[in-house]
């Protein structure tokens, strides 16, 4: 038996005092590895669903075995990644980049607290316990400890009550009590899987190699001796010895089965249902259905849909009030700010838009200056307002010496339209051009 530590705060009022800290003894046991099959998935899974004592650990225990699967590994890897991978950055209030985070954000701390908590997607329960002090440093709590049905923290697996974690400023847990996890839906198609490898394992090992049938006479028992002295010392694989009078005959499956085909068509369905589940389709991980390119790139826009939907729950979690707090106990500037998603800016891709916006803009209908900025990608100044009002000062003092006269009419009428400054350069360039081409007297 294993001890983990928990850190529970004495004083859970205030954030920011560090107070003494009461460390309480987690009872963690290792895990379950007996052999799991389909009727302890039902087994676990009504008593993780049990209404008056729900207990997970059964379940999870589960989890972890089918977690060793290897085409699970490699669909969940890659619904993993594709958040991590994305770039974060801290912003104010103003929309400004925070530079002191940019430190925290590309340590490994910080994107293993990413894992923990796309992990609960998967296992249905994550949670973390944040050790204060001068560096960003926390402690993943045992799944198997945290009863997120009551928000307590069990110190032993099978306990029905705990530390209300609630009312801990530092320990934070991620899920929802009322989804399993996709290792649910994972685990049948695993599990059917598993024993599908043993029976193909089995096929193998006696089928895959040649039967040696040695025939003799029945009467003869010095022959048959000599022959049994002949196979022994011949090999290991697999001989018998039939008297000549005896009919024999092996029901191997040979007839239907004589590939193995029957269980690699069992193995490949299990693997299109554990894709479909974690990433929607099946063609961004295989061609086993004779799928085209056309039909992939259609299923991966669906495939990135759920890859959205990930890394949006991801940032509600790093910008929850509780997380900014912690941070705030490290040091850290986020009061007023949040976690965005840094994407660079396509230069052919947002002069298309521009001018497509231009283009809208001209027909009289208004577009919001920060839509432009959120679909072009270029980062929004973040003294946005000071620049845009100098910018319009300078229209005003340029239109007004080009119109002295009117300057004061523009005043009174607040008629600051670029447009009309457009129309009066057009006008005065046309007037210059019909008196240079007028013909002399």
């Amino acid at each position: 038996m294993a001890k983990r530590k928990l850190v529970k705060k004495e004083a859970a009022e205030n954030v920011n005092s560090r107070q003494p800290f009461v460390i309480q003894e987690i009872n963690q046991v290792n895990v379950d590895r007996t052999p799991k099959d389909v009727s302890n998935l039902r087994h676990a899974l009504r008593t993780a669903e049990n209404i008056s004592y729900p207990n997970r650990s059964r379940l999870l225990d589960l989890y972890a075995d089918v977690d060793l699967d290897g085409h699970w590994t490699g669909v969940w890897s890659k619904r993993v990644k594709s958040s991590t991978k994305r770039k974060i950055v801290f912003q104010d209030g103003s929309g400004r980049k925070v530079d002191e985070l940019d430190t925290l954000i590309a340590s490994k701390e910080f994107r293993d607290l990413q894992k923990l908590i796309l992990n609960s997607i998967a296992w249905g329960v994550t949670g973390s316990q944040f050790i204060p002090g001068k560096k960003f440093c926390w402690e993943e709590i045992p799944m198997k400890h945290i009863l997120i049905e009551k928000g307590q923290i069990k110190i032993n697996q099978n306990d029905q009550d705990g530390y209300p974690y609630h009312e801990d400023p530092f320990i934070m847990v991620y899920g929802d009590k009322k989804n399993l996890g996709l290792l649910l839906k994972v685990s049948f198609y695993a599990l059917i899987k598993k024993g599908n490898f043993a029976d193909w394992a089995q096929y193998s090992e006696i089928f895959g190699q040649p039967i040696r049938v040695i025939y003799y006479d029945a009467f003869d028992d010095k022959t048959r001796t000599q022959l049994k002295q002949v196979l022994d010392e011949s090999g290991s694989s697999l001989a018998l010895m039939i008297p000549k009078q005896a009919k024999f005959e092996i029901m191997d499956g040979k007839t239907s089965n004589g590939n193995g085909d029957l269980q690699n068509k069992l193995k490949t369905a299990c693997n299109n249902e554990i894709s479909t589940i974690v990433l929607g389709n099946t063609e961004t991980t295989s061609n086993d259905n004779g799928g085209s390119n056309a039909k992939a790139v259609i299923q991966d826009e669906g495939e990135d849909d759920i890859k959205d939907d990930d890394f949006k729950d991801m940032l509600s979690y790093l910008n929850s009030e509780k997380f900014l707090n912690i941070l705030q106990t490290y040091g850290y500037p986020v009061a007023g700010g949040s976690f965005v998603e840094y994407t660079e800016a396509d230069p052919y891709k947002a002069a298309a838009i521009v001018n497509a916006i231009v283009t809208v803009r001209n027909s009289g209908t208004p577009v919001s200056d920060d839509y432009v900025y959120e679909v072009t990608g270029i980062p929004k100044p973040y003294n946005y307002e000071q620049l845009k009002a100098e910018r319009q000062a300078e229209k005003m003092a340029f239109k007004a010496a080009l119109n002295p006269g009117k300057s004061e009419d523009k005043k009174e009428n607040n008629d600051d339209d670029p447009e009309d400054l457009t129309d009066n350069i057009v006008n005065r360039i046309r007037t210059k051009l019909a008196a240079f081409f007028d013909p002399a007297p």
